[in-house]
């Protein structure tokens, strides 16, 4: 009965804590927001050359003892001046000094609809404010394909930065099959894993049919339309083989606007070799022309980080207040619950 009793009133704490800070976000939000409409979301930039450099320092002073850090440092501290008067000499000399290239790097982790391609938007009108000719993109990207529309609109999203003269590389550490290929295709150079998984230059659709079922309990179900294609394979109704030929002659010529596609953007491929729906593995899919090389997304990012500026960048989704307390609801009854699980393990229930 005890135990009950102190569950009871953690969770009357923990249900007043929720509605308290509940109130206060919406009071937060409402005078934030008064007069004022507020932005979807906002671009935020890591450098991730600095992050290079913190987990290479943790790993020095783990490693390295007061006489090699010692030593370590004067090397760099000697390496950056000598740097610093090159630089000067040639300002001197009216010389331009060497502009360190920068690397901007996009994620896109896609689903069905490639519902990342409204970030995706964002992050590449971003880059495009600042990135030079002599700068590259790098889009990690990841996706087994989708709708064709969705990912049409993908593609041409990155088409963007192509058309502005950027080099763009795709890494593809996973998957990029399908609809995730149409993206990929757009780059100047697609790198992949070995065991990633590439191509699937195929169109499909499917769908249930219940009309016997519907016809065995006497529903009947009435499609009108106006144009004779207007509907052709039903869910509900009796399907023709007309229908069927329409819907396979509608398959096929998104298969044939699918294959135009990748052979615009990839010259070197062989397109009726590999438009078969297959998919293949890196190494094999670097056989067939469909990838450029085998090298993960840290191994070519890595490899540049003393060469180039590296920046992630990525569009961050403003949430709405639900979602803010949501969040804060869930924190604070962690916390309650955090808390009573902590006193009851020193009680005698759980000894």
């Amino acid at each position: 009965m005890e135990f009950l009793i102190e569950y009871g009133l953690f969770l009357a704490k923990a249900v007043t804590i929720v509605v308290a800070i509940g109130l206060v976000i919406g009071l937060l939000v409402s005078a934030g927001s008064r007069d004022k409409k507020d932005a979807p979301g906002h671009i935020e930039v890591r450098h991730l050359n600095d992050d290079f450099e913190d987990m290479r320092d943790t790993l020095k002073h783990a490693l390295m003892n007061d006489h090699e850090l010692k030593a370590e440092y004067k090397a760099e501290k000697k390496a950056a001046k000598e740097k610093d008067k090159a630089e000067k000499k040639a300002l001197k000399k009216d010389d331009s000094p060497e502009v360190k290239k920068r690397v901007y790097v996009l994620d896109f982790d896609g689903d069905m609809k490639a519902s990342a391609t409204a970030h995706l938007r964002e992050e590449i009108t971003a880059v495009l404010t600042m990135a030079r000719p002599e700068d590259e993109v790098v889009v990690k990207l990841e996706s087994g394909g989708g709708m064709v529309h969705s990912y049409g609109l993908a593609s041409s999203q990155l088409a963007r930065i192509s058309s502005k003269g950027i080099p763009l590389t795709v890494c593809v550490d996973k998957v990029a099959a399908s609809g995730g290929y149409m993206m990929a295709c757009v780059a100047d150079k697609i790198l992949a894993a070995p065991f990633a998984i590439i191509g699937s230059i195929g169109v499909v659709a499917q769908l249930p049919n219940f009309n016997r079922l519907l016809k065995k309990n006497d529903i009947d179900v009435e499609l009108l339309t106006a144009g004779e294609h207007k509907r052709t394979l039903t869910m509900f109704g009796e399907n023709t083989d007309k229908d069927r030929e329409k819907f396979i002659e509608d398959l096929e010529d998104t298969h044939a606007l699918f294959k135009e596609f990748v052979k615009e953007h990839r010259d070197v491929v062989d397109i009726n070799a590999v438009a078969s729906g297959d998919v293949w593995y890196g190494s094999r899919a670097m056989g067939v022309n469909l990838v450029d090389g085998l090298e993960t997304s840290d191994e070519y990012l890595n490899a540049q980080m003393d060469s180039a500026n590296i920046y992630a960048i990525s569009f961050e989704h403003k949430k709405t207040l639900p979602e803010k307390m949501g969040i804060a609801a869930q924190h604070a009854v962690d916390g309650v619950l955090l808390n009573w699980w902590q006193r009851a393990q020193n009680s005698r229930w759980f000894t």
